[in-house]
């Protein structure tokens, strides 16, 4: 299988509806709620879905697709390629802000993240990678990540988890968030990811991303030496929820064996 072509479609798929989205914001939103009143689905997040998933299937008729938002088939294995596709990372991004929103595309095969795609649609920012031949930012290839202490870095965290929550208590993560040198949260967690890989984060740290939040990413993230993990340090569960702790090699191991693993 030809993986630059692969990212080649992938990469032109996620412009051509990108030019969707942007046209869109002339046009009025049907918005409606998922799971509760915070979890936003659109028109929009559905007719991407559609488009991408038609151009797949007709280019890879035999692979198979997971959409967040249930176009796609029922995905229970990682056997063969499976396409993790998210039409609009960070629906409410997108509905109050029309910014800090992001397509996603990671394709696996046989378990194994070959080619990622993350595009900031606003900003025009093409992330892209073909495992083992780089990861780049346009036509810009993104250098390995450099190490640095957690008092000069920069963590993504939303101020959820440092709050009282049902997923974690606060008193675990308060300390990290003191000794870096400052936090941020940008509303997708494609874009947190992309910004990983590319250096202007350090880490990011939060509690629950299904596959199409992070199969993208993390492929991104690994080309360029960082790691990707549950926040105790495990390999993540391609097909299933799971905490996500990415960031540098060394702060990553650093922040684990400090405050996330030991009792």
């Amino acid at each position: 299988m030809n993986w630059d072509d692969i990212r080649d479609q992938a990469v032109s798929w996620a412009n051509e509806a990108g030019d969707v989205i942007r046209k869109s914001f002339e046009k009025e939103l049907t918005v409606e709620t998922k799971s509760n009143a915070d979890d936003l689905v659109t028109n929009m997040d559905r007719e991407v879905e559609q488009y991408l998933i038609d151009k797949v299937s007709e280019a890879y008729p035999h692979h198979k697709i997971l959409g967040e938002e249930g176009v796609g088939e029922e995905v229970s294995s990682l056997d063969g390629t499976v396409w993790i596709i998210d039409p609009i990372d960070g629906t409410m991004n997108f509905v109050h802000q029309q910014t800090n929103f992001a397509i996603s595309i990671g394709v696996y095969h046989e378990g194994v993240g070959m080619v990622g795609v993350i595009y900031n649609v606003i900003y025009d920012e093409m992330f892209h990678v073909v495992k083992d031949n780089g990861a780049y930012l346009n036509n810009v290839k993104l250098p390995d990540l450099e190490e640095v202490p957690i008092e000069k870095s920069i963590i993504a965290i939303n101020a959820t988890w440092i709050t009282n929550n049902k997923r974690i208590d606060p008193a675990r993560l308060i300390p990290v968030v003191d000794r870096c040198r400052g936090t941020r949260s940008y509303g997708s967690a494609a874009i947190e990811l992309a910004f990983v890989a590319a250096g202007r984060l350090d880490a990011y740290i939060t509690m629950r991303l299904s596959p199409w939040d992070f199969a993208a990413g993390k492929i991104l993230i690994e080309e360029v030496g960082g790691r990707v993990t549950n926040l105790y340090g495990e390999p993540l569960n391609i097909l299933d929820k799971n905490s996500i702790f990415a960031g540098k090699s060394d702060l990553h191991q650093q922040i684990l064996d400090e405050y996330l693993t030991n009792e």
